[in-house]
């Protein structure tokens, strides 16, 4: 389910050049994973943009404007090549629940969510300011969690697993125990929307079923 999308084109349009390099303004190893499995060349940059200096707003709105700030912040250093930026948002009856600042705060995080639906919203952005495109959606998954026990709350959050995730918990890792169902799209829960991603990078000129030849996966250096 797609709750916003915007796109942006500046100049004549027409048809797009031959690909361009493809950059992820990411530190997250979860998105690096999901781009590397599709088969598509990247090089990993992080992003130069303070977080909070983005005002706190409906989760839909932060989840963009992060998102949008983080490939901006790229683009500029980068202006030739596709620059995709993104942000996950936890959203829980009111409350955005970041990444816990320690095993307490991830249990605490942890309870609120037991037996409960939350949704996750991940924002978007791809910009090439060489062909003065940019593209930015926010897609929307809905969590069940099932009712936890004190037991597997302790464990789980002195696994270390919660200490780097949005929300506390790792739907693709031992947090999977922890999810009764998902709502939308898995992957936009794990960090990136891909099929959404795949659409829109296909509007910049990349198209990622070209890559796929036997063995043919991986990134660039980094740089």
């Amino acid at each position: 389910m797609v709750a916003q999308a915007d796109l942006f084109r500046k100049g004549s349009g027409g048809a797009l050049p031959a690909p361009r390099r493809l950059i992820l303004a990411s530190s997250s190893p979860r998105r690096e994973r999901l781009l590397s499995e599709l088969g598509l060349p990247f090089a990993k940059v992080p992003p130069l943009f303070d977080e909070g200096s983005v005002e706190l707003r409906s989760p839909s709105e932060l989840a963009l404007e992060l998102a949008r700030g983080k490939a901006r912040s790229v683009a500029c250093r980068y202006p030739e090549d596709v620059v995709l930026g993104a942000d996950t948002v936890v959203y829980l009856e009111g409350e955005v629940l970041g990444k816990p600042g320690s095993r307490e705060e991830a249990k605490a995080m942890l309870r609120a969510l037991s037996g409960r639906r939350h949704e996750v919203f991940t924002g978007v952005c791809l910009v090439c300011l060489g062909m003065g495109l940019e593209e930015a959606f926010v897609e929307v998954s809905s969590v069940f969690f099932r009712d936890l026990s004190e037991e597997e709350i302790e464990a789980y959050a002195n696994s270390g697993e919660p200490m780097d995730k949005a929300g506390a918990y790792a739907v693709q890792g031992k947090g999977a125990s922890l999810v009764r169902r998902v709502e939308g799209c898995f992957y936009n829960v794990v960090g990136l929307p891909v099929s959404r991603v795949c659409e829109a990078l296909s509007r910049f000129g990349i198209r990622p079923h070209l890559f796929w030849v036997e063995g043919g996966s991986g990134a660039w250096s980094d740089f």
